[in-house]
């Protein structure tokens, strides 16, 4: 009998078999028993309770045993698969702290520290090393957080792995639970743009180039923006009910929120906030036959990199996070029986499919 493959399930269905491995005893919830462990000196350490494991939300969740939690979250990066060719070293670095400080910005935490580890190839240049920690350093100054250390070694392959550190108080902690039908789908900033820059990147042919594309399009997808200051100032608003980010894309995010929070969602197509570069992008004759409508919700629904805020909020709190931040109102909340459809210009009504970017993806059947 042939051994099944981690390629043949995929990565969610992977992250779902390591979340039951991984999980806390039963009943202890991670927290130590009464009188188990003492210090050197005798006294009983202070446990640290996990409130939130692997695999629910985008990062795990400690208690401090005060009115703050820890939030910490991890992101491994290889050269070539997750940095588009072009990038400078700077480019790199930013980005390899941007996809940590995004999850730490999805619970609505303030970010209090990154680590990062770096393996390389041995003859790296030294110029090259040190535009890449700018980077990172830039990034994290950019959250109003320190690089406070990380690892060394060397690779054949560039890869990056970083851990970020965050607190919030347990009361604001946002988790992709909690929505509930009634309440509006909204999210910060554009929605397809890192797709369609990559998009441009890529492209070889037809007079496609990156001659063609704006400077701040083509930065969506290089220097992506962690949201922390918006989601603090969210979480501290009391009317967020439940909140991601979209790095994976928006339709596998409205997928994953739904399936924590068991509601469905009815999108706006009309609503979804897409550049008008995106748009004429996607409906330029000179791109080919297959550019128009459906191209562009390819890009504005399947496609990763855009580091936004998927978020839910109570309908009568919409004037009080509008103060807070860039958002668009893009849906609400159904019941999850319903599932997650689009609605068209025309009315017409369409299922949103549970695709997106996957590091891991499973093969086809």
């Amino acid at each position: 009998m042939t051994e099944k493959k981690v390629s043949a399930i995929g990565e969610r269905a992977l992250i779902s078999r390591l979340s039951e491995i991984f999980k806390a005893p039963a009943g202890k919830g991670g927290k130590q028993e009464k009188g188990k462990e003492e210090s050197p000196e005798g006294k009983k350490e202070s446990p640290q309770e996990l409130l939130v494991g692997p695999g629910s939300d985008d990062c795990a969740v400690l208690d401090l045993n005060g009115e703050d939690c820890l939030v910490v979250t991890t992101d491994m990066l290889h050269r070539t698969t997750d940095f588009p060719e072009g990038m400078t070293p700077w480019q790199i670095g930013w980005m390899s702290a941007a996809v940590n400080l995004s999850d730490i910005a999805s619970m609505g935490a303030r970010p209090t520290g990154l680590l990062v580890a770096i393996g390389m190839p041995a003859d790296t240049e030294i110029s090259f090393f040190e535009e890449l920690a700018k980077g990172i350093q830039a990034c994290a100054e950019f959250c109003e957080t320190p690089v406070i250390g990380g690892d060394l070694d060397t690779h054949e392959e560039l890869t990056i792995t970083g851990t970020a550190l965050g607190r919030v108080k347990k009361n604001q902690l946002l988790r992709r639970s909690g929505a509930k039908p009634g309440d509006l789908v909204c999210v910060t900033g554009h929605t397809g743009s890192a797709g369609a820059a990559l998009e441009v990147l890529q492209s070889k042919h037809g007079g496609i180039g990156r001659k063609k594309a704006s400077e701040s399009l083509i930065k969506s997808l290089l220097e992506p923006v962690p949201r922390t200051h918006e989601a603090q100032k969210l979480a501290a608003s009391g009317a967020v009910t439940s909140m991601m980010d979209t790095s994976d894309g928006l339709a596998m995010s409205l997928h994953d929120l739904a399936k924590v929070s068991r509601v469905g969602f009815k999108i706006r197509e009309n609503s979804l906030p897409i550049l008008q570069e995106v748009r004429d992008f996607a409906s330029s004759p000179e791109k080919g036959p297959e550019n128009g409508p459906e191209k562009l919700l390819e890009l504005a629904l399947y496609t990763g990199g855009d580091f936004e805020l998927l978020f839910t909020i109570t309908p009568e709190r919409l004037k009080k996070v509008q103060n807070i931040c860039k958002l668009s109102v893009i849906g609400e909340c159904t019941k999850y029986e319903e599932g997650i459809v689009l609605e068209s210009v025309d009315g017409r009504i369409q299922p949103v499919e549970q695709r997106g970017y996957q590091q891991l993806k499973a093969e086809s059947s």
